[in-house]
């Protein structure tokens, strides 16, 4: 139930409403017990007096009664269950803040049907904490009290007996919670896996598809849905012992009323009127202890989804802004690295060891090397995905750590080699959020320079296209070339091509570079490429070999050293001869 404090300052901005609610608890309830109480009156004063006035005065103070009591639970109920979807929206939208202010590394080991679980129905739990527990929980309290006291004023000796078999709820409810509890994190668990493997499963519907792989994944799925099943059959079996077991206790109570209290009416020590009412109030004692049970359920459900909750929201983003961040104006886009050394967090390997480059505003920078020699982990860390190990990533001398972090993120651009469009409108996707106020020149500016203004020929609606999941219905270069128009409409002083142009043939690369260079006069330009005949205009070409700045200079000079860059693009000429020479015998043999 500790977890459960982290809640409390989601109470403080609806403090009012709260306590209203929980007072209109009180004087429902309060109304609700004075029903009984006029009965006994009714029917006490009928055995002194038979007149057709005193009934229908007393119909019409229980009937009134009864409305009031309505009224209060109507209001009661509106202000706070709406309290507590107020509540689960705030939780959500933190939740959903902090996951925006983590690091690129958290998601590298967490997974996102788990994430998706704990936003969904861990919130949803915590929310029925906030609302209905906390409702019934005073709403039982107060019942109790109230129906106790009366039950004793009628008679003690006959309310200690009727609270013989209610005095075993609360080791009963103890004992069923924590099994309760224990279940259901292990039900809360399964259903991350089951959403974790569903998402997964969905994104990659088509390579199931090519590999006929359905009958595999029907298999798979079948078995985390048995063993969610089998959890929830678990706690279905404890809960189903529950319920019965609180209304045995209940029902034995109303035995020993029915006998020892008819033999004090027929003693003549209560009255028939006590007799009823005192039933009455048993039955109303009763609910709140068979509430107790459920109430007990959200609580230990709240607690259980919470602590998944506070697990998360504990996590402390690695990359974080300096708390007096320096104030200056716009980057220019100069970019250095001192003595730069990486390696992703627990890990031993170094992915880049004693780098220092300088990249100047208006430059054209390339960066080549094999796979796996840091190219990609290098410029992310120019806008913060991940920040160096060792050393210093500076832009315009200025240490990066030291900068807000927007501002830094405002001034790059980074077209990844793995493309990804939203389920939205093409213009959308470009423009994002700014797609209803989007310059529309410039943006036609950045589409014609992505050579993307051939696909809008082809779409149904142009640039205001719906794109599926994932840009489904764009080729592998013209998503290439969408997320490259949506990086150019940004106009940042630094754009990062990371092996951005993968997907699109070599006429098609260089003539997108050829306008590239004249777009990005006056910025910097960093590109990352397999293809070393693609970068060799570049103004300065870094070579990286196993994590270390080898070479470094312009094509020709590189060239001239007759080292890792010119087997580099020895290696990659032999390979495309390669791969002409097959195509030609593959054409002929057709």
């Amino acid at each position: 139930m500790k977890s459960l404090r982290a809640l409390i300052p989601y109470f403080k901005p609806y403090h009012r409403g709260i306590l209203t609610g929980l007072v209109l608890v009180v004087i429902g309830n309060i109304f609700t017990l004075l029903g009984p109480y006029l009965l006994k009156a009714a029917i006490d004063a009928l055995e002194a007096e038979l007149s057709r006035s005193l009934i229908v005065r007393y119909a019409i103070l229980i009937v009134l009664v009864a409305i009031l009591a309505g009224i209060s639970r109507y209001y009661m109920r509106e202000l706070l269950n709406g309290i507590s979807r107020r509540i689960e929206t705030d939780l959500r939208n933190d939740l959903f803040g902090h996951l925006l202010r983590l690091p690129a590394q958290f998601y590298d080991s967490w997974r996102t049907g788990d994430l998706m679980s704990r936003a969904t129905n861990d919130v949803l739990a915590v929310r029925m904490v906030a609302g209905p527990a906390i409702m019934y929980a005073v709403n039982t309290a107060t019942v109790s009290t109230l129906a106790l006291l009366l039950m004793i004023w009628i008679d003690p000796v006959l309310t200690l007996l009727a609270m013989i078999p209610l005095a075993i709820l609360p080791a009963a409810v103890f004992l069923f919670g924590r099994q309760i509890h224990d279940r259901f994190e292990k039900i809360q668990s399964q259903f991350a896996e089951l959403s974790n493997y569903s998402q997964e499963f969905l994104s990659s519907i088509r390579i199931v598809k090519a590999y006929t792989q359905e009958e595999a994944q029907v298999r798979r799925f079948a078995q985390l849905n048995e063993e969610y099943l089998d959890r929830n059959m678990s706690l279905a079996r404890v809960w189903g012992a529950f319920h019965p077991s609180l209304i045995l206790l209940t029902g034995i109570g109303a035995v020993i009323l029915l006998w020892y209290g008819g033999s004090l009416v027929i003693a003549g020590r209560i009255t028939v009127g006590d007799f009823v009412a005192f039933g009455f109030y048993l039955t109303l004692l009763s609910w709140p202890m068979i509430a107790l049970g459920w109430v007990t359920n959200l609580f230990q459900r709240g607690a259980a989804s919470m602590r998944r909750i506070n697990e998360l929201m504990s996590v402390v983003p690695s990359i974080a802004e300096d708390p007096s961040p320096l104030a200056i104006g716009a980057l220019r886009g100069r970019v250095e690295l001192r003595d730069v050394s990486f390696r992703y967090p627990d890990t031993e390997r170094w992915v880049l060891k004693d780098i220092s480059l300088v990249i100047e505003p208006g430059q054209t920078a390339a960066i080549v090397g094999q796979t796996g020699s840091g190219k990609s982990t290098l410029v992310r860390l120019l806008p913060r995905l991940y920040d160096a190990t060792e050393g210093t990533v500076l832009f315009d001398g200025v240490d990066v750590r030291k900068l807000p972090l927007a501002a830094v993120r405002d001034a790059v651009s980074v077209v990844p080699q793995e493309s990804f469009l939203f389920s939205m409108r093409l213009k959308r996707n470009i423009a994002l959020h700014g797609a209803e106020e989007a310059d529309i020149d410039r943006l036609m500016e950045a589409v014609d320079i992505a050579h993307l203004t051939e696909a809008l020929a082809v779409l149904p609606e142009g640039i205001d296209t719906h794109l599926g999941e994932r840009g489904i219905n764009l080729s592998g270069g013209q998503k290439q070339r969408a997320t490259l128009a949506r990086a150019l409409y940004r106009d940042t002083p630094v754009l990062i091509l990371d092996d951005a142009l993968s997907a699109v043939d070599s006429v098609t690369e260089t003539a997108i570079l050829h306008e590239l260079r004249q777009y990005m006069r006056g910025r910097s330009s960093i590109l990352v490429s397999h293809r070393v005949s693609a970068v060799r205009d570049a103004d300065v070409i870094f070579v990286l070999e196993e994590g270390r700045l080898v070479e470094q200079g312009r094509h020709r000079d590189l060239l001239e050293l007759d080292g890792v860059y010119k087997r580099l693009l020895e290696r990659q000429l032999l390979s495309e001869e390669i791969e002409r020479e097959e195509a030609l015998v593959s054409r002929t043999a057709s």
